[in-house]
């Protein structure tokens, strides 16, 4: 069926058809070419864009003479008559103020432009997308002002804003033609997966802090909008190709390949279509990060129990009488998957406009697929993940209407830390291994007389090679036995680790297996009018969305194993806007209520003021407050999903018992008194646990002095967590955006952000028996104490909120001047600070994993000479904390520097582009545990009609 939608694309993209045509081109007062200029036909609904080097072709069934409009954001309107086809239409420009004065939409759900907008924004035009040093628009969009990209993989990119950053980043939404691209399941974006195109990009607005007042939950951190060229305006077909080299210390020097095509075409003023098509492929960046988790030295050469970040199956450890704490050996990541990415994108879409008026209907079909790398408790690597939508809308002059669907399929993906552990217990099962270990390890001290760090040397090699007699290196096919045969250690790239990595790739079984499945969908509506045209007063919209979600992984992530599960959620909003004091100040206020089936509604007030001084109004200073809030996210609430050394239990009422386990009593537990297995649910992780914190003290203080054990269970804390709510911000702006003599701009910002019920996880102990709220009696021998002595406990990862205070502040500038003839220099500093007590929740986990200061600069000049332009861009910022339940550590300062020069053939709808990015830098990181980023080399040639 996929197969069928592409083949089914790539026809669309090879209709055109051929119309009378007007052709021309659209310069400012200097001659310089202006892109992405609109010219209509007087009178009617046909219109054209010009492109980057200011021509445009208009195709119509009219017949010459008729009037031309041509527009351009920054410029003066005009007005020319075309007399025959054949005329070469030449139309100049006046320039008015240009910076921040573009037209923007995602601000107000309205037009207006930047410098009256209500809260910070930022946009990237089809002129940015052209003059970007990124290989690809969206990579560019970290050198937007406060962005900041957090890399998981070469082809899996988040955008953040405003603190709290994460590789599955549910704080941010990102809306792709007014539809949410976050995954059904994950409820975060998978970068641009299912995006756009470069060469269908229209504009790109970001709105960085909260916006739940007309955006409702998640509108958290901030949006970002994404919006497709139209095929009425936009026509023709469009195609790009781009090669080049990624260079990474991990995976040496790669081949990167990137192309796409786009196809468009109005057969009538009532009837176009458009169909995209992208296709990339690339190494990945490799994550090889071996330092030790669990302290030490790195490698198990005088670390017995070493545990590397990037190396699974190493988390396997026990302890043995007079050696120690001792690990499995493991398996590098990189041995793990084939370490490449691909990536392909389609689209095909429908648009009717059957009135003589601006409704338009849209029908359109997107798909997304792949292999990335995906980093949450675990490394995921996505291999033929799917993700689609299904859309319909209808919009016009004042009002839209859409609904859609989002779809998805992980496909063959699996969890890579299972597939370390799984693989080597195909080999050897974790007791025969520890076993062989510590059998070896007595003998080779007591007979060979090694020390003990050649003794341990030594048995790590025993335990990973010995094989019984008779025995060949044939897979064991049932690891938790304990008299399956013993076999060698499967070496990475041999038949038999092959063999037994693909059979643990397609196991969903975690005890055995890695596989993980997922067939969750989303089904969302949304609704939005817009009164100006009825009422005169003030400017009036209202408007609505209602989402389901369902669920359905089969047991292998939610605890959906006896059928999908399925929950709702609405919201309603309204907003007022008023000019006032001769259109100089401008009032918006907006009220949102959103309500979702497992939780209290909440309600999201916003109140901005814009003053516009000066003479032109270009001194205009803002403020305003308002509220965001975030629902706990399907993991948050449906999760039951068994990790090994802890399981994830989500927090819905109906999810504490639908997960349940049984396990086994220690011989210790047993001979006290205890029942031999005990079956566990979400219940006594949530109600009958110790925080793991106070756990971890407790060890500490028997450790110092076993004789105490009164002293030491003093230490412990019954975490009794509540059951996950939503979590709200309030967040207060101020801002100025001015403009001086047309070719220097300043944009400042500053906020603050106040946060309650702060959604977080926490880690606590379940014990098998005993209960931690009631006094501690150490005369019983089934005290939870000794269950914790006993090891007699379950590590739980649970969601929560904290009663902590949590706030946030920061302030940016921006600067853009043009310094000399058509030289543009850019530069902007934004300033990040978390404000929260450690002591008020010593548990509690921030993950704010956002530098203090952030720099950026750049310098280019679109036009150096004739049909040659150039840009550059860099970067730095500082260190800063990194906090995730896969890891945690500092993020060294990074200075990265980006430059790409182009070349026009105008004649010919060509321009050539050579970028590179991280320019003589080292490699660095983004995320703990994910691969460093290295340098990419590109080459592109783009033709435009």
């Amino acid at each position: 069926m996929r197969l069928y939608l592409l083949f089914l694309t790539l026809f669309f993209c090879s209709i055109s058809f051929a119309q009378n045509s007007i052709k021309g081109v659209v310069t400012d007062e200097k001659n310089q070419p202006i892109a992405g200029a609109s010219i209509n036909l007087a009178g009617t609904k046909e219109a054209a864009v010009s492109d980057y080097d200011g021509s445009f072709v208009l195709t119509t069934k009219q017949t010459p003479p008729f009037s031309l409009e041509i527009n351009a954001v920054g410029y003066t309107s005009s007005n020319v008559t075309a007399e025959s086809l054949s005329q070469k239409v030449v139309v100049k420009l006046n320039s008015e103020e240009t910076k921040l004065n573009e037209i923007v939409v995602s601000a107000s759900r309205a037009p207006e432009r930047v410098l009256q907008s209500p809260v910070t924004i930022e946009r990237m035009g089809i002129q940015q997308v052209k003059s970007t040093t990124a290989p690809t628009f969206y990579d560019g969009l970290e050198n937007l002002k406060e962005v900041q990209f957090n890399t998981s993989s070469i082809s899996f990119k988040t955008v953040n804003t405003r603190g709290f950053a994460a590789v599955g980043n549910t704080r941010f939404m990102q809306l792709v033609d007014g539809m949410d691209n976050s995954s059904p399941a994950l409820n975060f974006v998978l970068g641009n997966l299912i995006g756009l195109s470069d060469i269908d990009v229209a504009s790109v607005e970001l709105l960085p802090g909260a916006s739940s007042a007309l955006y409702g939950a998640n509108a958290f951190n901030g949006i970002l909008f994404m919006n497709s060229k139209s095929p009425f305006i936009h026509q023709g077909i469009s195609s790009y190709v781009k090669y080049g080299q990624t260079s990474q210390d991990a995976a040496g020097t790669n081949d990167y390949f990137d192309m796409g095509i786009r196809a468009a075409t109005a057969f009538t003023k009532h009837f176009a279509i458009k169909a995209n098509f992208n296709y990339m492929k690339a190494t990945e960046w490799i994550a090889d990060d071996r330092r030790s988790v669990t302290g030490g030295s790195i490698g198990h050469d005088g670390n017995q129990n070493y545990d590397g970040l990037n190396i699974y199956g190493d988390e396997v450890t026990t302890f043995i009488t007079n050696v120690g704490q001792v690990s499995r050996t493991g398996y590098r990541e990189k041995d793990l998957n084939d370490n490449k990415v691909n990536s392909v994108k389609a689209d095909f879409s429908m648009h009717f406009k059957p009135w003589a008026n601006d409704t338009e209907i849209i029908l359109q079909y997107k798909l997304g697929l792949g292999n990335t790398i995906y980093q949450g408790a675990n490394r995921y690597a996505l291999n033929d993940f799917f993700m689609s939508q299904t859309r319909i809308e209808v919009k016009g002059k004042n009002f839209f209407a859409r609904a859609y669907q989002s779809s998805e399929d992980a496909g063959n993906s699996y969890d890579m830390r299972f597939a370390g552990w799984n693989v080597q217990r195909l080999a050897k099962s974790d007791t025969n291994w520890f076993t062989d270990y510590a059998t070896s390890f007595q003998l080779s001290s007591a007979v060979l007389g090694l020390n003990a760090n050649q003794a341990a040397n030594y048995a790590r090699t025993f335990a990973d090679t010995n094989v019984s007699p008779g025995l060949n290196l044939v897979p064991n096919t049932d690891p938790n036995n304990p008299s399956a045969p013993r076999g060698a250690r499967f070496e990475p790239g041999s038949p038999e680790f092959v063999s037994a990595l693909n059979s643990v790739k397609s196991n969903p079984d975690l005890t055995q297996g890695a596989k993980f499945t997922d067939q969750s969908k989303i089904y969302h509506s949304d609704v939005n009018y817009n009164f100006k045209d009825l009422i005169k007063f003030a400017e009036f919209q209202i408007g609505g969305s209602a989402r389901q979600y369902e669920m359905n992984s089969g047991g292998s992530i939610f605890t959906d194993y006896d059928g999908p599960i399925r929950y709702n959620e609405f919201g309603v909003y309204t907003q007022a806007s008023k000019l006032l004091m001769e259109e100089r100040l401008k009032i918006v206020a907006s009220i949102r209520y959103d309500k979702s089936q497992n939780f209290d509604g909440n309600i999201s007030p916003r109140v901005s003021l814009v003053y516009s001084a000066g003479a032109q109004k270009t001194h205009n200073f803002r403020a305003s407050y308002q509220t965001g809030f975030r629902n706990p996210t399907t993991q948050d609430q449906y999760i039951g999903l068994d990790l090994g050394p802890f399981a994830l239990i989500g927090s819905a009422p109906e999810n504490l018992v639908r997960f349940s386990e049984t396990l086994n009593v220690s011989a210790a537990g047993q001979s006290a008194g205890a029942v031999a297995t005990v079956g566990m649910n979400g219940n006594n992780a949530y109600d009958n646990s110790y925080t793991l914190v106070s756990v971890q003290d407790f060890g500490k203080a028997l450790a110092d002095n076993p004789s105490n054990l009164a002293a030491a269970a003093a230490k412990l804390k019954a975490a009794n967590i509540n059951l996950v709510r939503p979590e709200e911000v309030k967040a207060f702006e101020l801002g100025y955006r001015t403009i001086i003599n047309n070719d220097f701009s300043v944009d400042i910002n500053g906020y603050y952000n106040q946060y309650n019920h702060f959604l977080n996880t926490s880690r606590v102990a379940g014990v098998y028996y005993g209960d931690v709220n009631s006094a501690i009696n150490l005369s019983d021998p089934l005290s939870p104490v000794y269950a914790l002595v006993r090891s007699d406990r379950r590590i739980y990862q649970v969601y929560s909120n904290t009663s902590a205070d949590v706030a946030s502040l920061g302030f940016g500038i921006g600067l853009s001047k043009k310094v000399y003839k058509n030289f543009e220099l850019g530069a902007n500093y934004n300033y990040s600070q978390l404000d929260f007590d450690q002591s008020q929740d010593p548990g509690f986990v921030t993950g704010f994993n956002t530098p203090k200061h952030r720099v950026k600069a750049s310098l280019g000049n679109t036009r150096l000479f004739k049909n040659f332009g150039f840009n550059t861009n860099v970067r730095w910022n500082s260190e800063y904390l990194w906090q995730s339940s896969f890891g945690d550590g500092m993020i060294e300062s990074a200075t990265v520097f980006d430059a790409q020069v182009n070349y026009a053939l105008p004649q010919y709808k060509l321009l050539f582009k050579v970028g590179g990015t991280n320019i003589g830098g080292k490699d660095y990181i983004q995320v703990i545990g994910s691969g460093a980023i290295g340098q990419q080399w590109f080459a592109s040639l783009t033709i435009n009609p």
